[in-house]
């Protein structure tokens, strides 16, 4: 797998799976916070005093393909940031290279702040002996000429307290001590069944691996199905960062996952409860806009040849994300928060 190895790109630094044929995912590199950023309390640091929120001061490189980059692009979209944070965009189809700008292709964008070619240009350049996956999103601060962080559920909560003064004045976060830890909880809870679950399915190279995967994955959809019974969001009645991550695993799963991934237990689609969830969020203000299907396809299908060496991109499935979803009824519903593990 592709890296850099001391400031020097290889494409043979590293495997993804261990011994028994599981997917191993690498940690993120660069995780200083910005001023004003709350926290979380599992997470030792401090904020970096060089880092104050300041508009037009911090960049945003996404790709619209990526789960974990459109945490980030739901965030800045949602809360109002879009003229205070920029974004560039790289091409869905990730080569040997690495992630690329070709701002001649449909909803990509250059470099707009240095113009580099590749995205491993601005590691390098925050760090010339960078030894890490060159990965997005990446939070870049365009004074100190390098990147803040490049993890997502970092950046996403840097983006709700850090910059709360600068956006619409909406959140992501209750306001009591206890709703945080909750939501950190949820968040914790559905990462590595189901955000990282349906890579661990995917990638795997053994079927107890395999196997071990799905369980796990079909066993938390199935319990957060039965959560959202009677709870419109996952944490309860309002839209916090939980639905984000949540989000952008479920709008890939039945065009990618499902198929491309082999996690073909079920589809969302086919959940009771599940299904109107994922069409709620998609129509909430602010969300639909960050959808690109067509990024997520290509990409899927055509950067992983182990899994789908053809690169052929599947057709379907025709989903309706802008079908009616009555979900708004279970807004005031006083349920007690359900437990965060599946039973």
């Amino acid at each position: 797998m592709n890296q850099l190895v001391n400031g020097e790109w290889r494409t043979d630094a590293y495997e993804t799976t261990d011994e028994s044929g599981a997917f191993e995912r690498q940690t993120t590199t660069f995780r200083n916070w910005m001023v004003g950023s709350e926290i979380p309390a599992h997470v030792d640091a401090e904020p970096d005093e060089r880092f104050d929120p300041e508009p037009g001061r911090y960049h945003l490189y996404v790709s619209y393909a990526c789960p974990w980059a459109h945490r980030t692009l739901l965030a800045r979209s949602i809360l109002g940031l879009e003229d205070v944070i920029d974004v560039s965009v790289v091409d869905p189809w990730r080569g040997e290279d690495g992630w690329q700008f070709t701002p001649e292709k449909d909803g990509c964008t250059p470099d707009r702040v240095h113009d580099s070619d590749y995205l491993r240009e601005l590691y390098v350049r925050a760090d010339p002996d960078a030894t890490c996956r060159v990965t997005v999103p990446v939070l870049y601060d365009t004074v100190e000429d390098t990147i803040v962080n490049n993890e997502s559920r970092e950046i996403l909560r840097m983006l709700d307290t850090a910059f709360a003064d600068l956006g619409n004045g909406r959140r992501l976060l209750p306001e009591d001590e206890a709703g945080i830890e909750r939501v950190d909880e949820i968040i914790t809870a559905i990462y590595e069944p189901i955000n990282n679950g349906v890579y661990r399915a995917g990638f795997a190279t053994s079927q107890s691996a395999y196997d071990e995967a799905i369980d796990e994955l079909f066993d938390a959809l199935d319990h957060w199905n039965e959560v959202l019974a009677d709870r419109r969001f996952l944490a309860g009645d309002e839209l916090t960062e939980a639905d984000l991550c949540m989000f952008t695993t479920l709008i890939r799963f039945d065009h990618v996952y499902h198929t491309h991934f082999m996690c073909n237990v079920r589809a969302i689609h086919e959940y009771e409860h599940l299904w109107p969830y994922l069409r709620d969020l998609y129509q909430l203000p602010g969300v639909a806009e960050t959808v690109d299907l067509d990024h997520i396809k290509e990409h899927y299908y055509t950067t992983h040849p182990d899994v789908t060496p053809s690169r052929i991109i599947a057709r379907g499935p025709d989903l309706d994300f802008e079908a009616p979803h009555d979900r708004e009824r279970l807004a005031d519903d006083p349920t007690p928060v359900a437990p965060v593990e599946a039973e």
